[in-house]
């Protein structure tokens, strides 16, 4: 249940945010030419952003204000300023979040300004030219994908679809995927097996990586896949052990014991899969369509690489959601809610937008900007029919409002490796799971009741 709309938030209510902070990673974007448009004027005003230093160029921060006479101040995304600013009385304006993940939290605790009153009257952003990804921003208090709009996604991908690079599957003779039919994840993993390669006790080739944006999304999404949900139905509680949630884990844990890719007790020293994938050092990555920005930029290993959809489970469901959609919220108590939303139509729908949709670094959540992804080239326009067939397999799959994920990764993390290295069983670390993270939950509805 949310705060009243005139209840002013309150330290308590954000006790758990202390868990950790927002995903990183957003691409920089370049300047381009601005059309003005008949939104919510915000002329003279100052806006203050929350957000990380890449999500926004300074040279696009100059070219706003001239273009739509508001003044941008950014403030570095820190989830214990963002409290200290809130409970303080001077919120930001506009914060950075991770839709699929954030969005239930921030707005269960009634510090969010529903934003269906503004999207109902803007000629930049229309009801019917949003993607469905932008449902992972909505929320009736009890469901996400469903109720008032309180964000918005920048840009998406669908994150359980994997590139991989053909050289190594022609050089270990394995047959590539199809382009838009799913091998089951037992495929994926036993072609992950074939493609690695070990030279001198050292992995040189890592053969797949499929970790996700956060553990604990790509855990509710392995579940999902299997045919279940990793939490109850009112989200207070998750459970690893139901056969679905068995499935998930136990794939994942196997995954890890497997060796063919990065994992908590074989950390990528990179810290991500693009500059190992980059590298010819990794056969697969699950890193969805927005790696296409990374792959793009060299025409050798673009031609190399292709898409391949969502693996599936044998019996389970057909899915493919997005685990990030970051993007944009606004406070409720913001201040400069009318310049706000002229920048957030800004960012969303104009320059910035249009910038990140010709440079495939996601896919755009305007349907009117998808004409401007890349797609001159052949591999491009191969990887693009592989992509616009998977997006008929979207969904949005639901995320708990009384945890952030990053407290329950930081529970997985602490846990999981000893199952990764064989010194506790999958059955066992389900149990451990369930209740360290069950507590975690249960504090966490205690503060938004």
């Amino acid at each position: 249940m949310r705060a009243h709309a005139g209840a002013p938030p309150s330290r308590r209510r954000f006790l758990a945010l202390s868990a950790g902070g927002a995903v990183t990673g957003a691409v920089a974007l370049s300047g381009c030419a601005l059309q003005v448009a008949s939104g919510v004027s915000g002329t003279g005003e100052t806006v203050t952003l929350m957000i990380n230093p890449d999500d926004l160029a300074p040279e696009l921060i100059k070219q706003a204000q001239k273009d739509i006479g508001v003044k941008i101040v950014t403030v570095k995304y820190d989830i214990t300023k963002l409290i200290a600013m809130m409970t303080n009385g001077n919120p930001p304006d506009l914060v950075r979040g991770v839709g699929a993940v954030d969005a239930p939290y921030f707005i269960a605790r009634g510090v969010a300004e529903n934003l269906d009153p503004y999207f109902a009257r803007s000629a930049v952003l229309r009801a019917d030219d949003l993607d469905p990804v932008n449902d992972v921003w909505r929320y009736d208090g009890r469901t996400q994908g469903k109720g008032p709009r309180y964000g918005m996604a920048k840009d998406f991908s669908q994150d359980s679809m994997y590139w991989y690079n053909t050289a190594h599957f022609d050089k270990a003779g394995v047959a590539y995927p199809p382009d838009t039919e799913p091998v089951t994840y037992e495929e994926w993993l036993e072609n992950a097996k074939r493609l690695t390669r070990r030279e001198s006790g050292r992995t040189a080739v890592f053969g797949g990586s499929y970790n996700g944006l956060n553990k604990t999304g790509l855990l509710a999404n392995l579940t999902a896949a299997a045919g279940g949900s990793l939490f109850s139905d009112d989200f207070s509680r998750l459970d690893f052990t139901t056969p679905e949630g068995r499935t998930a884990l136990g794939w994942y844990i196997g995954y890890a014991r497997a060796g063919v890719g990065p994992s908590l007790i074989d950390p990528d020293p990179n810290g991500w899969d693009g500059p190992t994938y980059q590298a010819g050092r990794m056969a697969m990555s699950n890193s969805g369509y927005w790696l296409g920005g990374l792959i793009n930029a060299d025409p050798k290993l673009a031609k190399l690489s292709r898409l391949a959809p969502a693996p599936v489970f044998p019996g389970g469901p057909r899915l493919s959601s997005c685990q990030g959609g970051t993007g944009l919220w606004m406070t409720r108590k913001s201040r400069n809610k009318d310049a706000a939303w002229r920048v957030f139509e800004w960012f969303f729908g104009e320059a910035p937008a249009k910038a990140r949709a010709s440079g495939g670094w996601g896919i755009p959540t305007l349907k009117s900007l998808r004409p401007l992804m890349p797609a001159e080239k052949d591999y491009q326009k191969r990887v693009l029919k592989a992509q616009e067939a998977e997006l008929r397999h979207f969904s949005v799959v639901s995320f708990t409002p009384y945890a952030k994920v990053e407290g329950l990764d930081a529970i997985f993390n602490q846990y999981a490796p000893a199952a990764m290295r064989g010194q506790t069983s999958v059955d066992s670390l389900a149990r451990h799971l369930n209740q360290a993270m069950n507590e975690q939950l249960k504090r966490g509805k205690e503060q938004v009741r």
